[in-house]
């Protein structure tokens, strides 16, 4: 009956532990994810992320380099981001505050170990997804996804990890 108690009472921690949705950005960590590409209209994109877990696995904050003018010449610390669980929602959420005074907010899915964020960008439905390739690398895509296809692509490119 002891032990019965003791299992009753360590299942919950068990399951929560199992249950964080947090753990699809573990392979992120540690590394500085690096990619540059063209955007579709002829636009350059150059980018450099790192992310890091926090308040006790709660939340990811993820901190973007990129260029910080509209003329692209000026590059350096463009976004703060945090992905955090909703408990209410049972998704991933994600904020991405940026350097011009933007906020993009979304939702994040997982697809084995892709990643995919989708999010409102002035009236279209956007999805950015990172495709895993190996454990340092990710292609990268931008675009309107439907049903499981790529309707249109804003951006293809790929990340390179290098460890921290």
């Amino acid at each position: 009956m002891k032990n019965l108690i003791i299992l009753l009472f360590l299942m919950p921690v068990v399951l929560m532990a199992q249950d964080n949705s947090l753990t699809i950005f573990k392979s992120l960590e540690n590394y500085t994810w690096k990619a540059e590409g063209t955007w579709g209209d002829g636009s350059k994109f150059k980018q450099e992320i790192s992310l890091k877990f926090s308040l006790d696995n709660k939340i990811v904050i993820v901190e973007s380099l990129g260029f910080t003018n509209k003329e692209q010449t000026e590059f350096g610390l463009r976004n703060h981001g945090i992905r955090q669980y909703d408990e209410k929602l049972k998704k991933i959420r994600f904020w991405e505050f940026d350097v011009f005074g933007n906020l993009t907010e979304g939702i994040v899915e997982s697809e084995e170990k892709n990643l995919k964020y989708m999010y409102d960008y002035g009236g279209t439905f956007v999805t950015e997804m990172w495709i895993y390739k190996d454990e340092k690398t990710y292609d990268f895509i931008v675009g309107v996804y439907e049903n499981g296809e790529w309707t249109q692509k804003f951006l293809e490119t790929e990340f390179i990890g290098k460890r921290k």
